[in-house]
């Protein structure tokens, strides 16, 4: 019996004598020249280029940043910030010291390797290093979410925040310290 790409039989499925096979009616003369079909394409073309000027009832366009997809419902097209995965924050502990203790897991698991770590002795006894320098490159990442999965100790989270903007490749390299004010600004907001 020949097997197929998983562990399962190809003939397993459904029996030839179990198959019907519905055949479509032929199209009739006026259906067969397409002319009827290409009008009907051509009004449906023009009444939404009538209807999408300003924000006609079937215009989909967004006013952003007026409007906000987390502002709307989920069945208007809303997203659930919950489950939403933007820029990355490096958390800090109790004392306000970074949480990050350098064990190098997150740019080992990094699929796109935007992140980049240099680890010093650390000044405090509670831990053996921490990072002497700690970049991501939001433009080069993929927002995977395995950093923050691989980190035994909880130091990188992506957060909700997606609209921030940079007028240079260098200004979207998130360091240390772009790290940690992005965790005071979203300090409040829960990342998933």
């Amino acid at each position: 019996m020949p097997v197929g790409p998983w562990p399962y039989p190809l003939d397993m499925a459904i029996k030839p004598e179990d198959v019907y096979v519905i055949p479509s009616p032929p199209p009739s003369s006026v259906e067969s020249v397409y002319l009827r079909e290409v009008v009907k394409g051509f009004g449906i073309t023009f009444r939404h280029m009538l209807t999408s000027f300003g924000q006609g009832k079937t215009s989909r366009t967004m006013q952003y940043p007026e409007q906000r997809r987390e502002d709307l419902p989920l069945e208007k097209g809303g997203i659930h910030p919950g489950n939403f995965r933007a820029f990355h924050r490096l958390n800090k502990d109790e004392a306000g010291r970074v949480k990050c203790v350098a064990c190098m897991m997150c740019p080992t698991i990094c699929p796109a390797k935007c992140i980049h770590i240099v680890a010093g002795e650390s000044p405090w006894e509670d831990r053996e290093k921490y990072p002497v320098k700690f970049e991501i490159d939001e433009l080069r990442c993929i927002y995977c979410g395995m950093c923050e999965e691989a980190c035994p100790v909880d130091a990188i989270e992506l957060t909700p925040v997606y609209d921030i903007v940079g007028m240079t490749r260098q200004e979207m390299i998130f360091d240390k310290e772009k790290l940690l004010k992005m965790y005071d600004l979203t300090i409040n907001r829960k990342p998933m």
